[in-house]
C-alpha cells in the first residue's frame, strides 16, 4: 500500500501567489500611508526593523489587516514573554536566509595533503510570525501609542525630505510634466513640486526616479538585460524602483508613488511574478541595496556640506 506524503510548504510559491491575488484586485496596499504604534516599519520582538522582502511583506499585511502594533514574533517568542496567540488567528510567512559549509577532501593541499576544501551553500527557509495585535498577554510596550500624522502645506517643500534629496549626488532637472531617469546623460527629470498638490507624492516620485539612477554601472550596476518599454527587463526594474521608494519612504515619511497607476503599471508586476516565483525576493533585495545606497549618498553629501561650511 502506497504511503501518503504531505507536500512540502513552498514559501516562494505561496507568497508570490498571495501577492498576485492582491495585485489582480488593482491595489498596491504598501502605498497606503500608515504607521503602527509610531513606527513606519514592521519590527521584530526585540525592536529590530525588518528589511528587504520581509519588511515589504509585513508592511503589506499590517496595512491590509489594520494592525496597530508594529511588532511581530514567533509562537516560541510570544510564549517566552508569557503570552499566547489568540485562538483562530492566522500566521504570516517570512523568510530567513543563511548559509552552511561542507567540506570535500577531493583536492588535497600540496603542503600536507590533509587540508579539506570548504564549499558554501546558501539556503532560504521560511517561518511564521504573528502581529502583537493577534497575541494576548504581552507587556504594554508591544502596543505603543500612535503618533499624530504631520500636516504638510500643499505644493510646498518638506524641509527634512528636501534636505535629504538635495544632498544626493545625482543631478535632477526640474520642469515639464514627466518624471524619468535618462541613462545616457545620467540625470533625473522631475516636474516641479508646485505640480503636486500633495508634496509627499512629489518625494515618492523623486525617490522612484533616483532608484532607477542607482542601476548605473558606476553605482550599483544593476542589469536585467536589454530594457524596452513593457518588456520583462523593464518590468523588473520598475518593481525595484517601486520597492526602493517604499523602503525609503518608511525612513522619511512618504509612500511610494508614480505619476500613473493604471492597468499597464500593474501588468509590470503581474508578468514578472507569474513567470518567476522568486522574483519578489530578488527584487526586494535589490531595492534594499538601492535604498541603503541613497541613504549613504545623502549622508555623505550632507557631511561634505558641513565640512565646507566649517
Amino acid at each position: 500500500m502506497a504511503r501518503s506524503r504531505t507536500s512540502k510548504f513552498d514559501a516562494p510559491d505561496a507568497i508570490t501567489n498571495e501577492l498576485i491575488r492582491i495585485i489582480e484586485r488593482g491595489v498596491l496596499p504598501w502605498r497606503k500611508q500608515w504607521t503602527a504604534g509610531g513606527s513606519a516599519r514592521p519590527l521584530r520582538h526585540n525592536s529590530e526593523p525588518y528589511q528587504g522582502v520581509n519588511n515589504f511583506l509585513l508592511t503589506m499585511r499590517t496595512v491590509m489587516a489594520g494592525y496597530t502594533s508594529p511588532f511581530w514574533m514567533t509562537v516560541p517568542q510570544a510564549n517566552t514573554l508569557g503570552a499566547k496567540i489568540r485562538k483562530g488567528e492566522r500566521s504570516s510567512v517570512v523568510v530567513y536566509y543563511g548559509q552552511s559549509r561542507t567540506y570535500s577532501d577531493d583536492e588535497q593541499d600540496t603542503n600536507d595533503g590533509d587540508t579539506e576544501e570548504a564549499r558554501v551553500f546558501r539556503f532560504q527557509k521560511s517561518y511564521r510570525v504573528f502581529n502583537a495585535d493577534q497575541i494576548e498577554g504581552l507587556p504594554d510596550g508591544f502596543y505603543p501609542d500612535a503618533c499624530p500624522v504631520p500636516d504638510h502645506p500643499p505644493s510646498a517643500p518638506i524641509p527634512h525630505m528636501q534636505t535629504f534629496f538635495d544632498a544626493i549626488d545625482v543631478t535632477t532637472i526640474f520642469g515639464g510634466t514627466e518624471a524619468r531617469y535618462n541613462p545616457p546623460v545620467d540625470k533625473v527629470f522631475m516636474p516641479s513640486i508646485e505640480r503636486f498638490k500633495n508634496p509627499l507624492n512629489f518625494y515618492g516620485v523623486w525617490a522612484h526616479e533616483l532608484a532607477h539612477a542607482t542601476k548605473a554601472p558606476h553605482r550599483l550596476n544593476r542589469d536585467y538585460g536589454l530594457s524596452r518599454f513593457g518588456n520583462t527587463a523593464y518590468s523588473r526594474e520598475e518593481i525595484v524602483a517601486e520597492l526602493t521608494s517604499c523602503f525609503l519612504g518608511q525612513e522619511l515619511g512618504f509612500t511610494a508613488h508614480t505619476l500613473e497607476l493604471n492597468a499597464s503599471y500593474l501588468y509590470h508586476w503581474l508578468r514578472v511574478l507569474r513567470s518567476d516565483k522568486t522574483a519578489i525576493f530578488k527584487h526586494a533585495a535589490d531595492a534594499q541595496k538601492a535604498c541603503d545606497y541613497l541613504i549613504a549618498r545623502s549622508e555623505a553629501g550632507r557631511a561634505g556640506a558641513t565640512d565646507q561650511a566649517a
